[in-house]
């Protein structure tokens, strides 16, 4: 039975900050930015949007009243949860108005979690446990406060949802085929919901390990592979969009030494088309694959249904997964149409002092126990959100939350 991906979306808010424009206030050279770490713009997102709010807008629109019939597995994976016990995939479950006879659960493993997640409901479809129906999984997550800092050049989110079912018009999974490896490492913690601590060098070296590690189990259960005729294009996990040639370049030279110049030669060919969207969002978190796929599938012209993909995937802490899948027969079809470019080309920019505002207003309100929103609905809200039918959150009161549609 064939299983995958029948439905995909992304949310990347409605505001982005230029990269350069950071640059230059931050008195840094932007080439060099650039080309170290191949970022160009970052989605921000304001006060009252969070891990919520951009799954909701996410998954709304990928749902017909069919799917909502269908649905019985709702998983979220998110590492920006706005509640220790309540999961998020309540709320959810609540505003994309679910069937109640679903089950809903909330899963964390940094940047893993939106591939764990799909996995975890592959597998239930798979089972045949309850034939016809369908899982939605989504992945929420988006950067904490992280002004003047290094990290605030790749940091962004969004939310990618995804309809899981045995009909998979965009992604064929091949749940045999998966390489997966683990190691307890402290390389990246969230000790709360406005930290982010990352160890730059620890998790590089940290990823690369667990890309071969994992690989190397792929090999062990499919048997040898020809990295470059087996697949037809790579999916890496991109914390920053330069992280996936390092990731090629390495895998590359498992098989055989390759110079520089011939690695950025491999990598134009089989990735490249996969990070234009990530260079405008900036770090997705667990949906860093799921935004790749949908970028690879916009832009590459050389992609047919039934061609094979690899996918790594990472989640500081750790854990890795390779994996493999095949297009599906309406792949570049459905992901074309849903206008992505359009959606990122309309988004709010802001200046620097708007982002910087926007940072310390969430740093300040995030984990108050009673806070009104309606006093920072301003011109901005006006532009991007008023009668745009968005989940927004309203209202903190007494920790409990409130939301409302825009």
């Amino acid at each position: 039975m064939p299983i995958g991906i029948e439905k995909l979306n992304l949310y990347s808010g409605q505001f982005y900050l230029d990269i350069a424009d950071l640059a230059e206030v931050r008195g840094k050279n932007f080439q060099q930015i650039a080309d170290s770490l191949m970022c160009k713009t970052r989605s921000v997102y304001p006060v009252y949007e969070d891990a919520i709010t951009l799954a909701v807008n996410a998954a709304k629109q990928l749902l017909s009243p069919q799917d909502l019939e269908d649905i019985e597995l709702l998983i979220v994976g998110t590492e920006s949860a706005v509640d220790c016990g309540k999961s998020l995939s309540t709320w959810v479950h609540r505003f994309c108005n679910l069937s109640p006879n679903c089950r809903n659960f909330e899963v964390k493993h940094a940047c893993y979690g939106g591939t764990a997640a799909f996995k975890m409901a592959a597998s239930w479809v798979a089972s045949g446990a309850r034939p016809g129906k369908k899982a939605l999984v989504i992945n929420t997550d988006f950067s904490s406060v992280t002004l003047n800092t290094d990290q605030e050049f790749i940091c962004g989110g969004g939310a990618v949802a995804m309809l899981v079912s045995a009909n998979p018009q965009i992604l064929e999974i091949e749940l045999d085929k998966a390489g997966y490896w683990t190691k307890e490492i402290s390389d990246y913690l969230r000790p709360t919901f406005n930290t982010e601590v990352i160890k730059s060098e620890t998790s590089l070296y940290s990823y690369l390990d667990a890309l071969e590690g994992a690989f190397s189990h792929y090999e062990q259960i499919v048997g040898s592979v020809d990295y470059d005729t087996d697949f037809k294009k790579h999916i890496y996990h991109a914390p920053f969009p330069a992280m996936t040639f390092q990731a090629h370049r390495t895998t590359l030279n498992r098989f055989e030494a390759v110079g520089k110049a011939a690695a950025k030669l491999s990598f134009q060919s089989k990735v490249a088309e996969s990070i234009h969207f990530a260079q405008q969002i900036g770090s997705s978190y667990g949906g860093s694959n799921f935004i790749c796929l949908l970028s690879l599938l916009n832009y590459a012209k050389d992609l047919n249904p039934g061609d094979r993909i690899s996918l790594f995937a990472y989640g500081g802490g750790c854990q890795a997964e390779f994996y493999s899948a095949t297009i599906g027969k309406a792949a570049t079809e459905i992901v074309r149409s849903l206008n992505i470019d359009e959606h990122l080309n309309q988004r709010l920019r802001l200046s620097v002092a708007d982002y910087e505002a926007s940072e310390l207003t969430r740093e300040k309100y995030s984990d108050r126990r009673d806070f009104n929103l309606e006093n920072y609905l301003d011109e901005r809200y006006e532009k991007r959100y008023r009668g745009q039918g968005l989940l927004v959150l309203s209202n903190v009161e007494n920790y409990y939350r409130q939301y409302k549609w825009s």
